[in-house]
């Protein structure tokens, strides 16, 4: 079975979700706890998160529609269990294009750098329902600013690559 996305708007500054969770994990290739809140590195990641190394994949993004979607198709998944550190709702993270600017919380700055992941082998999730959203729907971040960021959070975008064809 392999679920679809379904159309949104298209992205443009100004558009807002929250964050409905905060995951970290000290070992990778597990499924990350919920904590009540965590600070993200400029240009490492979230501090305690075996994944927070520099690079271009510093904090993964899932949208919580994304997460209740696998839900849907009969798995029992929650935030967290996708392997991303945040969780959130409201704003389609998927539909964001490389180089997305987005502001989380009252300091916390990220820049969208990549689309999506290779499954790795052996998922728990695509091998209970057949199919995982991870790799075409989670999205990963470097941190330009830092600052501490936790759940109920406000994440907005304040700069989409090339505009927005609305704004003119």
């Amino acid at each position: 079975m392999t679920l679809e996305n379904s159309p949104t708007t298209p992205p443009a500054p100004g558009q807002r979700g929250r964050i409905n969770a905060v995951s970290v994990s000290d070992r990778k290739g597990v499924v990350k706890r919920n904590v009540d809140q965590a600070r993200l590195v400029k240009e490492h990641g979230l501090a305690g998160d075996a994944h927070a190394e520099g690079g271009i994949r510093q904090v993964s993004l899932l949208a919580q529609a994304s997460i209740d979607k696998m839900v849907a198709a009969g798995a029992k998944v929650a935030p967290g269990d996708f392997a991303e550190n945040l969780t959130v709702e409201g704003l389609a993270v998927m539909d964001l294009p490389v180089g997305t600017r987005l502001k989380v919380g009252d300091t916390v700055e990220l820049e969208i750098t990549q689309i999506g992941k290779a499954c790795h082998k052996g998922c728990a999730i695509r091998e209970q329902v057949g199919d995982c959203v991870m790799p075409r729907e989670g999205v990963f971040a470097r941190v330009l600013k830092d600052g501490l960021v936790k759940p109920g959070d406000t994440i907005e975008v304040t700069d989409v690559p090339g505009g927005h064809p609305d704004r003119q």
